[in-house]
């Protein structure tokens, strides 16, 4: 299947640089699957389309401030030693205890020794477009340093002009827990405390998974054909009290609405098919699940998310959402499906688009 199908033409002057205040005041637009039906409303309205039987899942991950600016330090036996050129490093996970994978700008080549603080970085190796740092640090120590020297590794469309301590609270959702993404999972970004008691009061059942959000996430797809794109492997974990609870709502005919695509991958990561009927299977791994037509929906009956970038894997997800096997809709090319029809009303509506931007509820 050709990337090229998954492309539209976004204006820039849509791509939001900052969240809707209040956050649950950005437009939501209700899109119904099959019927092609199309609804404008706010954010804080979404309580007016669920049910009492409903059951919300919600990815808890917590963004951590991976990005630091630091600076090349030259050792000179016998002479201590100099300032080198600046550098820029994006901390993506730690894989092996002190050792961490990164991106940075410029490239870095291995020896390289790197000051954070009072600290000595350093670079060890590269796989693949990842430089490989030996921290000689403790994990919790160094997030401890992020904390202190890093910046909130906000994606490169936006351009915001909030300060450091601010930007941490606004790409965050209100209910992140579990430090571990380099990218927020924005879907979430829409909820308020006070709109998720609302939604707890009326009877719906709120669920957490994890997954920790890497860039891959994002990333567009370069290659020619879809099934050629190496998908990202992304850290999860799935609850056993978790699993069993969404199992019986299932059973009991409940609707599972995953709050984003990271949420999406976390379900149809765990589901298999035992006695006939799926079911979520508790795990805690990794995934590079890839969604895209036509992919069957095996947990996931709507789904909440934003507007994406234009020949990313999340557009290839909510176009698998919208079509066959899940809908009568074959899928024949983003534009011409539902969700790209969608789209077309969004920018015409003037809603905001990517991360910070304006929410879709497709039911």
């Amino acid at each position: 299947m050709k990337a090229s199908l998954f492309d539209y033409s976004l204006p820039k002057d849509l791509i939001a640089n900052s969240q809707a205040s209040p956050r649950d005041h950005s437009r939501l637009m209700i899109i119904d699957r099959k019927t092609g039906k199309i609804n404008h409303r706010k954010f804080y309205d979404i309580e007016s389309f669920l049910k009492p039987d409903d059951v919300l899942v919600l990815n808890k991950t917590k963004v951590f401030p991976a990005r630091i600016y630091a600076q090349k330090v030259i050792l000179q036996q016998g002479l201590g030693h100099s300032a080198g050129g600046k550098v820029e490093l994006l901390f993506l996970e730690e894989i092996r205890p002190g050792i961490w994978s990164t991106l940075t700008h410029p490239g870095v080549k291995p020896n390289t020794n790197i000051a954070l603080g009072k600290y000595l970085l350093n670079v060890v190796g590269h796989e693949g477009i990842t430089a490989i740092i030996d921290t000689h640090l403790g994990k919790i120590k160094m997030l401890e340093l992020l904390r202190k020297y890093g910046h909130t590794p906000l994606p490169p469309y936006i351009n915001s002009s909030e300060r450091e301590q601010e930007l941490r609270k606004e790409y965050q959702t209100v209910y992140a827990k579990s430090t571990g993404s380099v990218a927020a999972p924005t879907a979430g970004f829409h909820f308020t405390n006070s709109l998720l008691k609302k939604i707890k009061s009326k009877g719906v059942r709120i669920e957490y998974v994890t997954l920790h959000v890497g860039l891959g996430t994002f990333a567009p797809i370069k290659s020619e054909n879809i099934e050629d794109h190496p998908i990202h492997v992304e850290h999860f974990e799935l609850e056993k009290g978790t699993a069993e609870r969404l199992n019986q709502a299932r059973k009991a005919g409940k609707r599972i609405i995953s709050v984003g695509t990271t949420t999406v991958r976390v379900l149809e990561t765990c589901v298999k098919k035992k006695t006939g009927i799926y079911q979520l299977v508790p795990q805690k791994g990794s995934t590079n699940i890839f969604i895209y037509p036509p992919y069957k929906f095996k947990f996931t009956d709507a789904l909440i998310t934003n507007f994406h970038l234009p020949k990313s894997t999340l557009i290839a997800l909510v176009s698998s959402f919208v079509s066959y096997p899940n809908t009568g809709h074959k899928f024949e090319s983003f534009k011409s499906s539902i969700v790209g029809k969608a789209y077309q009303e969004a920018i015409k509506e003037n809603y905001r688009f990517y991360s910070f931007g304006d929410s879709s509820l497709i039911i």
